[in-house]
């Protein structure tokens, strides 16, 4: 007699709920712009949505607590000239966030704890290097201040934002780049582009070091994601136009790991990746549902779970990092769908009878720490997250002030030479020379408290407008 054998897992019954109406954002004109991102992005403190907005381009940038129905005069956050295509907050600075836009630029924003009284229209940094729209932006998982932008001028340039200053470009894609996504140590990032064509490059080589013609068959759009152990999942077309994903080795491209058809629909389904639980969502936009994966060592190494459907279809999506999610609760993610006028949190929970601590659903997990400075890969060092412990909960931490230090393009300039005679004759007394020291190290002192005062005055106002004071 046959005995079926039901494959054991802590995730086999997580199951999706949307939260209670007044939990939600309502009133939000999400962008109507014809671009496959998630036009949302969301971190432990904020949501940030991009928004429909006349004479340029826009997002809204929320504090999570400030839920239920969003005011139509809230102010923005302005300052691309052309529609918002795509928006990261740093890994490292929940109060840092990154956005691109068709005006051909990306910008890197401070956002402050407190909720805004004014549009935001000053960037900490313009970076200005694309001649077409940037469409992609994505910060380094590990290193502080790396940036990475994408364009339709098919070129990729890593920046570091600290300075402002393009680091690396790579122009190795001849069509239009669909997606990017680092490695866990981000020493790679796989890529895929309109010539059907997936790619594993290494940015500090400008070399791409492994590449794979039609993973999937059909002519339209791909998303490719690392996995925590190196394999990428990728999801496409086929021939037919069904959707399809699929699981890769990037040292053997030869053979998929795993392949997968789901269903016939014209929707790009975007993929979210969880490393701790090494689960896969799975939105289309247009979609009104998300199916959700597990990956395995064993076969058929990607298994379904399940789906979470709902009436309305999704605009985009937004997916909370680990280090946000309610651990009392037992839940293990929380999606930010987009609807038209609205932003609806998603929980997905696995049921648990305990109240206590879940170690096996939250092993130590990504922390908001660099692991090493951008000097440090620049030269060739590789470092993994620093983790966290999920038993106590995340608080996030105060606003930390992302300082931006310009190199002066005359610095690179040779001097010009200067005769005996001139150097002589403007030489300064010693006394004038003490003097003129003295007073340079006053006026710093002076500026830095006057930074100390500032800071102390925005932490207070925060405090006031959280309701913690």
């Amino acid at each position: 007699m046959s005995r079926s054998i039901v494959r054991q897992s802590k995730f086999r019954h997580v199951f999706g709920q949307a939260v209670k109406t007044e939990q939600g954002y309502d009133d939000i004109r999400v962008s109507k712009v014809t671009w496959d991102s998630s036009f949302c992005a969301v971190n432990p403190k904020f949501l940030a949505v991009i928004v429909e907005s006349s004479g340029g381009g826009a997002f809204l940038v929320l504090p999570l607590s400030k839920m239920g129905r969003v005011d139509k005069n809230y102010p923005l956050v302005i300052g691309h000239s052309g529609p918002v295509l795509d928006i990261d907050w740093c890994p490292h600075d929940d109060n840092v966030l990154a956005s691109c836009s068709e005006d051909c630029t990306a910008m890197v924003w401070q956002i402050p704890d407190h909720t805004l009284t004014r549009p935001l229209s000053d960037p900490i940094v313009v970076l200005e290097g694309h001649s077409k729209r940037v469409g992609i932006v994505s910060w380094h998982p590990t290193a502080r201040n790396i940036l990475l932008t994408a364009g339709s001028d098919n070129l990729i340039i890593i920046w570091n934002v600290g300075t402002g200053e393009p680091l690396l470009s790579m122009d190795d894609h001849p069509d239009l780049i669909y997606s990017i996504s680092w490695n866990r140590n981000g020493s790679l990032f796989c890529t895929t582009c309109k010539d059907r064509r997936l790619r594993v490059c290494d940015p500090r080589k400008r070399e791409v070091v492994a590449e794979r013609l039609a993973p999937h068959e059909g002519i339209r759009p791909m998303r490719a994601i690392f996995t925590r152990d190196g394999n990428i999942f990728t999801t496409g077309f086929t021939r037919m136009s069904q959707r399809e994903l699929g699981l890769w080795d990037p040292t053997n491209f030869e053979e998929p790991i795993a392949l997968l058809e789901l269903d016939t629909s014209n929707g790009v389904l975007l993929p979210y990746y969880d490393a701790d639980a090494n689960m896969v969502y799975l939105c289309g936009k247009g979609d009104s549902s998300v199916r959700y994966f597990e990956i395995t060592e064993e076969p058929p190494y990607v298994h379904y779970l399940n789906t979470f459907s709902s009436k309305e279809p999704q605009r985009g999506m937004g997916f909370m990092p680990k280090r946000g999610v309610d651990v009392s609760k037992c839940e293990i993610a929380r999606l930010y769908k987009l609807h038209d006028k609205k932003c609806e949190p998603i929980t997905m929970t696995v049921p648990r009878k305990s109240d206590l601590f879940q170690d096996d659903l939250y092993p130590d997990t990504a922390g908001p720490e660099p692991a090493m400075e951008p000097e440090e890969w620049l030269d060739g060092r590789d470092e993994d997250p620093i983790l966290v412990s999920m038993r106590e909960g995340y608080v996030p931490p105060k606003s930390r002030e992302l300082k931006v230090a310009k190199k002066n393009v005359l610095d690179s300039r040779p001097t010009t030479r200067r005769s005996m005679s001139t150097l002589e004759t403007n030489t300064l007394p010693p006394q004038l020379l003490e003097r003129l020291l003295e007073e340079i190290q006053n006026l710093k002192a002076t500026v830095l408290s006057q930074e100390q005062r500032i800071c102390d005055l925005e932490n207070k106002l925060s405090q006031y407008t959280n309701g913690t004071a």
